[in-house]
């Protein structure tokens, strides 16, 4: 899961321009010559590996290269940077999200990707990056129990509404998407959603302050939360709530409002597999490839040939599907990865005081 969309790990962009502040250490590996054929690709783990191995790993093995799949730190960027900073290279290719991506692209630490043909032309829009390639779409949405609730919920503004939809409610430890659901819950046109007026979402976050009964601090907590019952609405990612639902737990997603994040592939500046690793990357850009994750990982594919190979059922599941795309709103990484640190500092402020 893309934790790190909501908390702050890892390094900051002040660490990270900064020449090393902070850094993570990683743990090198010296290869040898004969690792030419070979590349490392991290991932995050879990059900990422169950999703990507028959999607891009397997395939990728029958061309006769060798790919060896390791896990990741849930915010990789410092990690990145050591191995570049250092020309010792434990990762060819590394999944990160879009705003990592523009951290670590802003300091010129990823390999450029010349891309081109009918699988990248079905790309969307965002996923082609000009040292990054999307592959799946996350989204930051609502999620509530059905038993609980009086009445049926359906947007930020009802989340905040504790008199017409009574229950324990639960937030992020965290500012990234907690402003934009407090300005939208305030009636902010989701259109002009950024820059985002922080003075207004704060005053909008001290109404709903008093009634947070969980500060959640990771996605995996969530689908307990809603599980177990202790919380009957919060926000998280769609593949956590839809983890609830999958075992089963009454609870349903509301799409309207949410707002979505993209994660992919990139190569660390300087990696002397790059060719190998951007033979990978392009084979995943293919639809019917993707398809294939989204029976593990409730993520959306980035290229939409993909629902042709997607079981109806399951579309309806995933934020790139049609109908539930068109009511989520993009995650203005560039706003965020110049605003993330002193935006941490003022929230982590606001949670202290009584």
């Amino acid at each position: 899961m893309p934790d790190h969309s909501f908390v702050r790990n890892g390094i900051s962009r002040r660490g990270l321009l900064g020449g090393g502040a902070g850094l993570i250490a990683a743990p090198f590996i010296i290869r040898p010559a004969s690792a030419a054929e070979r590349i490392t690709v991290a991932d995050p783990g879990g059900v990422y590996v169950t999703g990507f191995t028959p999607a891009f790993y397997a395939p990728f093995r029958k061309t006769g290269a060798e790919l060896v799949n390791v896990s990741r730190d849930s915010e990789p960027t410092s990690q990145v940077k050591a191995q570049v900073d250092a020309k010792s290279y434990v990762w060819d290719v590394v999944s990160i999200t879009l705003s990592s991506r523009k951290l670590l692209s802003d300091a010129g630490l990823l390999e450029p990707l010349q891309f081109s043909g009918a699988d990248y032309d079905e790309l969307l829009p965002l996923a082609k990056q000009p040292d990054w390639l999307g592959t799946n779409v996350y989204g930051s949405v609502l999620g509530y129990r059905t038993d609980n609730m009086k009445a049926r919920p359906s947007n930020w503004a009802d989340f905040y509404d504790v008199a017409r939809f009574p229950g324990r409610r639960a937030l992020p430890k965290s500012p990234i998407h907690t402003l934009e659901g407090a300005l939208l819950a305030d009636g902010v046109d989701p259109k002009k959603l950024y820059p985002l007026d922080v003075d207004r979402a704060f005053k909008k976050l001290d109404t709903i302050k008093p009634h947070i009964a969980v500060w959640w601090t990771s996605f995996t907590q969530t689908t307990q939360l809603l599980q177990s019952g202790e919380v009957d609405f919060l926000p998280s990612s769609n593949a956590r709530i839809q983890a609830a639902i999958d075992n089963g737990a009454p609870v349903e997603i509301i799409w309207d409002g949410g707002l979505y994040g993209m994660e992919g592939w990139a190569i660390p500046k300087g990696c002397p597999r790059a060719e190998l690793a951007k033979k990978f990357i392009a084979s995943c850009a293919n639809g019917e490839r993707q398809a294939l994750y989204t029976k593990a990982l409730a993520y959306g594919p980035t290229n939409q040939t993909a629902f042709k190979f997607i079981d109806p059922a399951r579309a309806k599941q995933l934020p790139t599907e049609p109908a539930n795309f068109t009511k989520l709103i993009p995650s203005n990484d560039e706003w965020w990865g110049a605003n993330k640190d002193k935006m941490f500092e003022r929230f982590n402020a606001w949670l202290l005081r009584s």
